[in-house]
């Protein structure tokens, strides 16, 4: 059977899918690429989740791509507000006729000799395989299938109905109905203000409290810039803004906790009043950045619970009811429909299973280099956002990335680019220093990080910005495996 060949082939068609297409063909145009999408539509995570207010949790005007303009008046917007962006993105540039939907990917082998992977796929029709020069993996870094649901006692007893925000069914009206949204991270945050407009009440039951700060949903300065300048110009201009505030912040935290998180209780106290329990509801036993902070747009969490409409309560159950929840303090909350905002399954490159002439990779095994590749696997890269920023920051950067090696690999004639590790020793860390129980259940899966430059996440956008566009791309990376033209007299140097 003939193998369909691609030089890069793309795996997801989410927002380091769509991203990466435009990269390489604005970068590598000679060269040809093919998104596989494992569902039947493009959007990937804000296609997905269609629960009630479903929203970024980080300002567009770094969500978006450096390339394509947010113009829209609101900085926090809406999940279909990111999905039509993400249609248009693919459109406009002609992304949308490179994807490939329904294709699961299963297996990718990589053969040294023919420098090339095979990946083999389950399709609409049934297994399918393709070839490629260069693997890029965009699937994120969550399991679509499932969500976390931790095995609640007596759930089996509760007359309503218990839904996970990731499989949200269309069906649901909780009109004029109690809720319990089991949860305190950024979806339970969003879903409580939002199911209170309607709902006879909300509860949102925390086992330990996150940090939540509100912010306008609207960025007036981009307005107003984009009123007195070219739109391209402003978009660059409130990027870069936003950036520098979210990098001297997420420092300011890590230098002066204390006070950071001072401010941060300072704000709660301002919108709830000063006879509302903050240090209970509201103050974690974590210092901030420890977990990635909560944004509520508007202070719509805050002027719900003012309202009466909803509220939180701290404290852990002991079992489910046939009409609710009972707590381990005695108290038992009423509900009709029960939420449970409990988290995500981490899910390493969608658990493809990877070889290297013929040996299977374990990548739990490998270090991970300039947090896009993996020390020992040929032509092989995968998109991970920043967790004290925007996704696509990085996700831009890594695909500038790749295209500077395939263009490098071009131009030497060679054929291969392995991360291998030189220069003494790596001392092992883990792949993400974040203390959030969806990370730390999943942490033995993920490769490690190392203590020393390639191999080192520093989560700091300048520095990623200048070392990944502009530093060099010999740092412990081995060019070989020449092309068969050019085999005579080729060595590894820059051309």
């Amino acid at each position: 059977m003939s193998l369909e060949h691609f030089d890069v082939v793309v795996v997801g068609a989410g927002i380091s899918g769509i991203g990466a297409g435009y990269h390489l063909q604005t970068l590598c145009p000679d060269r040809s690429y093919v998104i596989l999408e494992g569902r039947a539509q493009l959007g990937g995570t804000w296609d997905l989740f269609r629960y009630p207010g479903i929203r970024s949790d980080s300002d567009m005007y770094t969500l978006g791509y450096s390339f394509k303009p947010w113009t829209a008046a609101k900085a926090i917007a809406d999940g279909p507000s990111i999905l039509g962006y993400l249609q248009e993105t693919a459109q406009e540039n002609g992304i949308d006729r490179h994807i490939r939907y329904s294709q699961h990917v299963k297996t990718a082998t990589w053969s040294t000799a023919d420098a090339r992977w095979t990946v083999g796929v389950e399709g609409p029709d049934g297994p399918v395989s393709y070839t490629c020069n260069f693997l890029f993996m965009c699937s994120g870094y969550y399991n679509y299938a499932q969500g976390h649901t931790p095995d609640f006692p007596g759930a089996e007893s509760f007359a309503g109905r218990i839904v996970h925000p990731q499989h949200w069914p269309s069906d649901l009206d909780y009109t004029g109905k109690n809720v319990v949204v089991i949860g305190s991270g950024a979806t339970a945050v969003t879903l409580v203000p939002e199911m209170a407009r309607s709902a006879a009440h909300v509860t949102m039951l925390q086992r330990s409290p996150t940090y939540v700060v509100s912010r306008p949903s609207e960025d007036g300065v981009a307005n107003w810039l984009r009123a007195k300048l070219p739109g391209k110009m402003a978009y660059g201009i409130t990027r870069w803004k936003n950036v520098l505030f979210s990098m001297l912040f997420f420092n300011m935290a890590r230098k002066r906790p204390e006070k950071v998180k001072e401010r941060l209780l300072g704000m709660v106290r301002e919108h709830l009043g000063p006879d509302y329990d903050v240090a209970t509801h509201f103050t974690p036993r974590y210092n901030p950045w420890d977990q990635r902070l909560c944004l509520v747009p508007d202070a719509d969490l805050f002027d719900s619970i003012k309202s009466g409409k909803s509220e939180v309560v701290t404290d852990r159950i002991a079992t489910f009811t046939p009409s609710g929840i009972k707590l381990e303090s005695g108290r038992e909350l009423a509900a009709d429909v029960v939420v449970t905002a409990t988290g995500l399954e981490l899910q390493l490159l969608s658990d493809v299973a990877f070889s290297v002439d013929g040996a299977p990779v374990d990548l739990a095994q490998t270090f991970n280099y300039k947090g896009m590749m993996y020390s020992g696997v040929p032509n092989m890269a995968s998109s991970f956002g920043y967790t004290n920023a925007s996704w696509t920051l990085k996700a831009d950067l890594t695909s500038g990335y790749v295209c500077r090696l395939l263009n490098t690999m071009k131009k030497r004639g060679l054929r291969q680019a392995t991360p291998r590790i030189g220069g003494g020793a790596l001392e092992p860390a883990p792949f993400l220093d974040f203390t959030s129980g969806y990370v730390t259940r999943a942490m033995e899966k993920f490769p490690k990080q190392g203590d020393r430059h390639p191999w080192k996440l520093y989560q700091n956008y300048a520095k990623d910005l200048v070392t990944l566009k502009y530093g060099s791309v010999d740092a412990e990376m081995d060019f070989s495996n020449p092309a068969p033209s050019t085999a005579a007299g080729r060595t590894n140097v820059d051309a």
